[in-house]
């Protein structure tokens, strides 16, 4: 379906299928930029980008987007594969009580709600049950953002609030593959949600149990080349055809998706796997973006202003509500409750996939449509002003009465070991490796070879499999809290990118890089590198020190005369 654009009688592509595709990534482009200078997040100016290139605004216009629909189903199952790559139990261990259990609870409140208001607005009991799921689920993109550049992931409400979203995410799975039996709900005929349950886990289980036992094989293979591209598209391969296979048998290409990720998390290819597809998936998930902005009608929204005013109250009075008194349930502090449900106030990504499903599955009509998408983009604005600014006037507030608990919301600092990040584990990385061994140094390494990442594993040691100038691999080593970075990569490029990289996680770590000569050392020094180690002035200062040993000249005098080597060869490479 996807090649009907380029399918003429002469063979020739299609010319306006291009200047569309053009025009739907200068509006990503556009609105991209303009929401990265408003400090707003990305996918909302990709939104209103394709609201400026609708059919129902003045300006230009795509024709016809059918097509690009389509490239937007390839962004969602990246997205969802995306998600089960980053989805981990161990993620939810520190809040596993009130993200496994509240998070369902959280969710069936909110439905329940929808439920009460709908039967007071005149809403059918289905459509209800669609509109509260849709605002039960939060993005985790937007909030984990937010969460970052205030400081606050690792604070206690921080952890909270992404154990709850990650249990979100996942909940978003199985109502795709429920969404579509709710229009026999009236009927009574709750036997089909139960069958579509039934199916789910007869294609699922096997499915699964084949992938994890498969999967991994197949991954060591292909790391074991070392080629990225093959790598990529391999990765690619997997998502796709399990999203195709569980289409085929009747459930979601999401949830399939979803599941080729969750597969490949639980081996260590997981972080390279989405450090690969990061860019391409973004791409795409830009095209769902947009495209879901092309298909918004403004006049819709305008003739049911009543259902727009009324989902963005269950959207943030609701769910404000809603999340204090669980997470305060479950035993946390007032303070620690409150700000979960600020965070909590706003529907994304998924909300868009749910109400597409619920959309086919003919649930609902253009007006929930048109009214969740402007519900979505109001209620991610009006989050990222109370995120920034309500617990700052918190924390003043509670300065100027005095109060004992002051904590102005401070961070909240993982209790972690100082530690060495090594960048390449091989001759020159796992003779450091052993070094630090020798004196108990706590140590990651980071490096391409399945096999010398497998052996760390089986003694003990920390290791990731992937490309050191991924930043999300460097998070994953915690680089932000390091002590000590070395890049012993062989390769320059690598290196000066891993250096680079490191440097924009870490500002002020110290990074030791190696270095072949003068050129690669000068440029490792440009980017970041606190101190270069070049192999050839190490071997010639060697050299020298042994030759003018053999000639029985002065110990000391040779150790000046080598120090002063080093020392002209590093002001030789410092920047003017």
């Amino acid at each position: 379906m996807i090649a009907e654009p380029f399918a003429r009688s002469d063979m020739q592509p299609d010319p306006i299928f291009f200047e569309d595709l053009a025009t739907v990534f200068v509006a990503a482009v556009a609105g991209g930029v303009l929401a990265r200078i408003a400090r707003q997040p990305l996918i909302l100016g990709y939104v209103l980008g394709g609201i400026a290139i609708g059919p129902f605004t003045p300006g230009p216009t795509i024709s016809g987007s059918h097509t690009f629909e389509l490239f937007a189903e390839i962004g969602v199952i990246l997205l969802m594969f995306s998600i089960g790559l980053e989805f981990s139990v161990k993620d939810l261990m520190q809040v596993k009580w009130v993200a496994l259990g509240g998070g369902p609870l959280g969710i069936l409140l909110s439905i329940g709600l929808a439920i009460v208001v709908g039967s007071l607005a005149g809403w059918t009991t289905i459509q209800s049950i669609v509109i509260g799921a849709v605002i039960s689920m939060a993005s985790t993109m937007v909030l984990a953002r937010l969460l970052v550049d205030r400081g606050e992931l690792h604070s206690q409400h921080g952890r909270v609030m992404i154990g709850i979203t990650l249990v979100e995410d996942v909940a978003v799975v199985a109502m795709t593959v429920l969404m579509p039996a709710l229009g026999e709900f009236d009927s009574g005929r709750l036997l089909l949600i139960g069958q579509a349950l039934a199916k789910a886990l007869l294609i699922l289980v096997p499915l699964g149990y084949i992938g994890a036992t498969v999967i991994p094989h197949i991954m060591t293979l292909v790391a074991r080349t070392q080629n990225q591209e093959l790598f990529l598209l391999v990765t690619l391969a997997i998502s796709l055809g399990t999203a195709a296979i569980t289409q085929m048998v009747g459930l979601s290409l999401a949830l399939g998706a979803f599941l080729a990720g969750l597969i490949i998390s639980a081996s260590e290819y997981g972080h390279e796997t989405l450090a690969r597809l990061l860019s391409l998936r973004d791409a795409f998930v830009a095209l769902f973006f947009v495209t879901i902005g092309i298909l918004i009608d403004p006049r819709v929204i305008v003739d049911h202003l009543s259902l727009l005013g009324t989902m963005i109250a269950l959207i943030v009075a609701g769910k404000l509500i809603i999340w204090t008194t669980v997470v305060r349930l479950f035993g946390y502090p007032w303070m620690t409750a409150f700000l979960t449900g600020i965070g909590l106030t706003q529907i994304g990504e998924f909300s868009f996939v749910l109400i597409q499903v619920a959309r086919t599955a003919g649930h609902i009509g253009s007006e929930v449509y048109n009214a969740t998408l402007a519900a979505s983009l109001i209620t991610i604005l009006m989050n990222a002003a109370l995120v920034r600014y309500v617990p700052d006037w918190i924390g003043r507030r509670r300065l100027a009465r005095g109060s004992p608990e002051t904590m102005c919301l401070p961070v909240e600092s993982e209790l972690v070991e100082k530690h060495v990040v090594l960048c390449g584990f091989g001759r020159v990385g796992s003779s450091l490796g052993k070094a630090f061994e020798a004196f108990n140094l706590p140590y990651v390494a980071i490096d391409r070879d399945p096999d010398v990442v497998r052996q760390l594993q089986v003694r003990g040691a920390s290791g990731f499999y992937g490309d050191a100038s991924h930043r999300e691999l460097l998070v994953k080593a915690r680089v932000p809290e390091a002590s000590l970075v070395i890049v012993a990569l062989p390769e320059i490029e690598p290196a000066a990118l891993a250096v680079s990289r490191i440097r924009d996680v870490n500002p002020n770590v110290p990074i030791l890089a190696r270095a072949h000569g003068d050129a690669e050392a000068e440029r490792l020094a440009a980017v970041g590198a606190t101190e270069v180690i070049q192999t050839e002035v190490e071997a010639s200062a060697t050299l020298i020190r042994h030759a003018l040993n053999c000639l029985s000249v002065p110990k000391k005098r040779i150790l000046n005369y080598v120090e002063q080597y080093r020392h002209s060869k590093e002001t030789k490479r410092q920047p003017d």
